[in-house]
């Protein structure tokens, strides 16, 4: 039974990393443009500070045999941090004061949980559901932060903005650590991990419905074209560039609405999913 439960912690840990490393292509962009765009730096703050829980949930001395909850988390933690150092650097002035404020706020959250946790509470039993309770609270909301993309595959009919690999992974992710936390009787690593396998598959099933043909011109519900007008100092209209239209949506943040995907023939913009 240990030998399965490890598996399977290992495989939740290979899943987990892809999640954590998913933004790599929108810091890229960030990176080279200077700037943040039209980015939200409050996800990955929230992940950071989920990452930061459910790490010290997974130590030893807090919850016995889930080490492998905390080695995963505490690479994420490394990851999510440096994400936050690049936000902030290219974040707006008006917006940097405020992702200072909520970072502030998820530290001293996280330095008041593990503070009370070794100087308060010193029964193994309380401490436990103390710091599980924590890390199942901030589990949950960074599975629910796709929710905002499922609303809006629903509202545009189009799964632009919800990549298949990403939605396969946190339902993969999910099931991994929903079966790891079943065989150890954790509940803590059960229930919020059931929610993400749910969420993974709804979006799978979202995927599913709303996936369209490769080329198919996208419509208005009136039969209008949808297409911008064209620019009144040129007849041509260029195409984003393969580089822009590898950006993609990682877990819970929208793509620039502005951005849309096209394809050119004969100088002519062409609007695709």
């Amino acid at each position: 039974m240990n030998i399965i439960r490890f598996c399977f912690g290992i495989c939740g840990n290979v899943t987990a990393l892809f999640l954590f490393l998913s933004p790599l292509m929108t810091f890229r962009r960030i990176i080279k443009s200077k700037s943040t765009q039209q980015f939200s730096g409050v996800p990955y703050i929230m992940t950071l500070l989920n990452c930061l829980l459910s790490g010290w949930y997974g130590l030893p001395f807090v919850s016995p045999h889930n080490i492998l909850v905390a080695t995963i988390n505490g690479i994420g933690a490394v990851i999510e941090g440096i994400y936050v150092v690049i936000f902030m650097i290219y974040a707006p002035k008006k917006d940097k004061l405020k992702l200072m404020v909520l970072l502030a706020l998820a530290l001293i959250t996280f330095a008041s949980v593990s503070m009370v946790s070794l100087l308060v509470i010193h029964e193994h039993e309380t401490r436990l559901f103390f710091c599980g309770l924590a890390a199942t609270i901030f589990s949950i909301n960074m599975y629910a932060s796709p929710l905002s993309v499922m609303k809006l595959v629903i509202r545009t009919k189009s799964v632009e903005y919800m990549p298949f690999l990403l939605s396969l992974f946190v339902f993969l992710c999910g099931t991994f650590w929903f079966v790891y936390g079943l065989l150890g009787g954790d509940p803590f690593i059960t229930v919020p991990n059931g929610f993400g396998c749910v969420l993974g598959a709804l979006q799978l099933i979202l995927y599913a419905v709303y996936r369209n043909p490769k080329g198919k011109a996208v419509v208005a519900d009136d039969g209008a074209s949808v297409m911008p007008p064209p620019p009144t100092t040129t007849t041509t209209t260029a195409c984003s560039s393969p580089e822009e239209d590898d950006d993609f949506i990682e877990l819970g943040f929208e793509k620039p609405l502005q951005k849309t995907a096209a394809t050119c023939v004969d100088d002519t913009r062409i609007d695709v999913l």
